[in-house]
This record gives C-alpha cells, structure tokens and sequence, in this order.
C-alpha cells in the first residue's frame, strides 16, 4: 500500500497491476512487464500509463475558435471546397484543399486541388501559380487539374523516412472508385504520378465492403512502427476505417479494418457505431509513438435545419438533412483506435449554419503556432455561399488532462521504466491548486528521496517544469529499474510528462 500524503483532504491508494496486450487491451490476469518509456513524452489522452484514479479524472478539452483563416469564395474553389490538408515544410505553412466549381458525381472533372500559404499558420493567403488555366486564366492557386478521379481528394504527406529522394519528399494520394493512385514532389506545389498502376486497389481489401476511398484518405511515415500507413474509407452500411501499411510506398499490406475500443476504467470494449466520414489520423508532433485522429462523425438524417431555414441560408437542398461533428480517439499502432472520450471534441457553434451535412470537418494534421500553442483547421458553413475554414486552438499537449477539482485527488500509474535524469510535465494550476509526486517501486512503496512529502509542490501553468524533491535526488539513480507515479493533484490539470537527459 502506498502511505497516505499530508494534502487536505484523504485519498486511499490501492495499487492494481492489469495485464495490457500491445494495443493496450486487457490481455489476462497475469502482471503484465513494464511499459519501457525512455525519454518519450507521454500525454493522458489514454489508458496506456494509468492504473488509477482516485477523485481524478481524464478529461477532454475544447478546442478555442480562432475565427476564419480562408473563405473558399473564388470561382475555383466554391461552397463544397474541402479535404483539407495542413504541412509545415520548414519556415512555411502549406494548405491543400479541394475546389469544386460544378458539383457532380465525385471524381469528375470539375474537381481540382488548390493550396493556400502562411508564415505563421495564421494568415493564409493564395500564390498565384500559373501552373493551370481555369476559364482561360493561370492566375490562380490550382496546384493540380485535370486528374480526376485524384482531385477528388488529392492528400498530401511530408515524407520523413530517412534517405527520402528529394524528388519525392512530398508524397499524396487520391482517387475513389476503387482504386488509389499515389503522387510525389520536390517542393509540394508541382506533382507527378509516382506510378501508373494504383498502389490499392479492391484486391486489398479482404473484407466485406461497398465503396471504397469516397472520403480523404491519407498516408504517413511512421517512425513508431517503421513503415508507411495508410488510413482509408470502407463503407459497406457503416462508414469505417481501414488500414494498410507499405515500407517503401509502392507495394502495400492487405488492408484491415480499424477496431475502436473505449476503456472508462473497467477494462477495454467495442466503442458505440457510428459513422466516421473521415479519419484525419497522424503522428503527434511532440509524441509521434502517439497517433491523434480527429475524424467527423456523421449523424445520416438526423435533420436540425427546418425547410425554411435552409433556404434562409441558401444551403444545397441535398445538404442540410444530416448533421456532423468530430471526436477524438488516438492509437499506438497496429489496428486499434482508442475511444477514451464518447464525447464530443468539435461540437457544432451557435446558428443554424453550423447544423448542415457535412460541416465541422476538420482537416488533416495539428501544427504549432506559437511557443505555448498549437492548431487545427476546420471546415465550416458546408454548401453554403459562406463555406470556409476556421482555425482552432489548444495549449501544446493540450488534448485531455489528468484533471481534480478543488477537494483534489490523485493517481498512480502502471509500472515503467524510464531513461533520463529530470522530470518535466506540463500542467496549469488555479491559484488555489497545486501537483505534487512520488517515484515508487513496483510494490508501491516511495524510492528514497522521491516520496511524496519531499516534493516541492508544483503551482502555475507552464508547458514544461521540471519537478524537484527537497533532497535533490538525481533520477538517474533510478533510472533503468521499475517505477511507478504517483501524482496528488488539487483544483489542477496534468497535460504530460517526460523524463529528459
């Protein structure tokens, strides 16, 4: 047992081991072995790290709207604009998205990828190109025409494998049907097919479906797992994900479908159904072992709009009688997605414009933005003259939080082990608030040094601060051998750890 802390209120510890396969399910009753963090910054957007909670919580937070960053009102691009797509190459900011100046059936030929620019991720202007003509005219930002069905939902990658050409250090696919091409550039902006052949087809798929690629499918080099991934629409019914990986983006895996599990702390099972329109599945900036989806969920004729609101807004009639929002759900790997939060992440803002098909889609990839913050990018106003895309933001490592009110709380987590010599953690405190920690052994009883009322208590809002303990203890005397945290939290906010060098 560990022993009780001196904060004003009393928490009982009890220490539980639970067994943890490597997608992070409940595998036996047997201990499972440590988890082996090193130096990674870990964030609690999940289970994976924690064993308990003891008048704390995990909680999601809501993203801030930084109002509209590009308004889709030129004649190339139109209310049906979208599958947006965000890459920080260097000192720029790239912004690809799909323009539609007639709309038909998917694919057609009226579909074009277009890109915007910023230095900052925050304004955003259009470079005129002069690389396609529309109605005459190269004076535009079309990056990509006459390429259907590939501009249906043409979605670009920076390529970080080591050794990448520089010929191919951007990578999209696109395409729907049932085939998906894929397409490489040096500088993001001039595109050639990688191939002739697509690299997934419906041979790929050995399961049970009706339509394939009919959404923004997307690819990545993973570092975590060492090869490419792709993530990719199903839809046999239900709209799902599908996931197929390749080590040298030409020849891909037979794809598997993606299984979503929620965990509220009596073990791991099946996530409600529900439509998932896109899947806006990427590696973590800070923590790229931790992938973080924000896909649009997609309520089919759950109808909000009334007849007459909708011809208020001048919405497409075949556009208002569904409505749309997006989670949250992260993965380690392999072919869970993990569903801590049912709610909500992207709820739909006040006024009747935000309750139409197909809006609140938010696009691929999160960037920095500022020292202490970073940002997404989502698409509003859907089928509407006033369609365009707003910027959201949150603190850096800012998804979810280990949270405790003011009577306060505490939890432990799973044992691990851990490389480095210091203890950082980005946190914010009330004024009233504080964290405090303890470094146990496997048993739960507090390392020399390292218990908790030898913590020097930690209040304020920062997004790394290291924790020190009274005897000045170096960690690196107990690094490499089994570990536990355990943190006691009052009216506070943990947002992630990391053991540094």
């Amino acid at each position: 047992m560990s022993r009780p802390f001196t904060f004003p209120f009393v928490v009982i510890t009890v220490i539980m081991v639970a067994a943890v396969s490597a997608d992070g399910a409940a595998a036996d009753t047997q201990p499972s072995p440590p988890l082996h963090i090193g130096t990674r910054r870990e964030l609690f957007v999940d289970r994976f790290l924690v064993d308990r909670l003891d008048g704390t919580r995990l909680h999601l937070h809501e993203p801030r709207d930084e109002g509209a960053v590009l308004r889709f009102d030129r004649p190339w691009e139109g209310p049906h604009a979208g599958y947006t797509t965000v890459l920080k190459d260097g000192n720029r900011w790239l912004m690809y998205y799909r323009g539609i100046s007639k709309l038909t059936a998917d694919g057609s030929e009226h579909e074009r990828t277009c890109v915007a620019e910023s230095a900052d991720g925050i304004r955003w202007t259009r470079p005129e190109l002069g690389l396609f003509a529309f109605q005459g005219s190269k004076a535009n930002n079309i990056i990509l025409a006459d390429a259907a069905p590939v501009t249906h939902n043409f979605c670009p990658m920076l390529d970080g494998r080591p050794g990448i050409p520089v010929a191919e250090r951007f990578k999209a696919v696109g395409g729907t049907g049932d085939k998906l091409f894929a397409y490489a550039s040096s500088d993001g902006l001039r595109w050639r097919r990688l191939q002739d052949e697509p690299i997934l087809t419906r041979k790929h798929v050995p399961f049970k479906h009706t339509h394939l690629f009919d959404s923004q499918n997307l690819t990545f080099w993973s570092e975590h797992e060492g090869c490419y991934v792709c993530y990719f629409r199903v839809w046999d019914g239900l709209r799902r994900i599908a996931r197929s990986t390749s080590k040298d983006f030409r020849a891909w895996s037979p794809a598997v479908l993606m299984e979503q599990r929620h965990d509220d702390g009596s073990g791991p099972r099946p996530a409600p159904t529900e439509h998932l329109y896109t899947n806006q599945t990427a590696p973590y900036f800070r923590a790229p072992h931790i992938y973080i989806a924000t896909p649009a969920r997609f309520f089919e004729g759950r109808q909000v709009l009334t007849e007459s609101q909708a011809r208020a807004l001048n919405v497409n009639p075949a556009y208002f009688k569904d409505t749309s929002d997006a989670v949250f759900m992260t993965s380690r790997g392999g072919t869970v997605y993990d569903r801590t939060f049912l709610e909500g992440f992207l709820k739909p803002g006040i006024g009747p414009q935000n309750w139409v098909s197909r809006t609140n889609y938010p696009a691929l990839n999160i960037v920095q933005t500022s020292p202490s913050a970073m940002s997404f990018y989502v698409n509003h106003d859907y089928a509407q003259p006033t369609a365009h895309l707003r910027r959201y933001s949150l603190r850096l490592d800012g998804f979810a939080s280990v949270r405790a009110g003011f009577k306060g709380g505490e939890f432990v987590t799973k044992p691990f082990v851990f490389s480095g010599r210091k203890l950082s953690i980005n946190f914010a405190t009330s004024a009233a608030g504080s964290l405090r920690f303890e470094l146990q052994k496997a048993d739960g009883r507090p390392w020399h040094g390292f218990a908790l009322d030898a913590c020097q208590e930690q209040i304020g809002n920062e997004i790394a601060r290291l924790v020190t303990w009274k005897s000045n203890a170096d960690l690196g005397t107990i690094a490499g051998q089994v570990v536990r945290l355990r943190c006691a939290l009052r009216d506070a906010d943990l947002f992630a750890i990391r053991f540094e060098d």
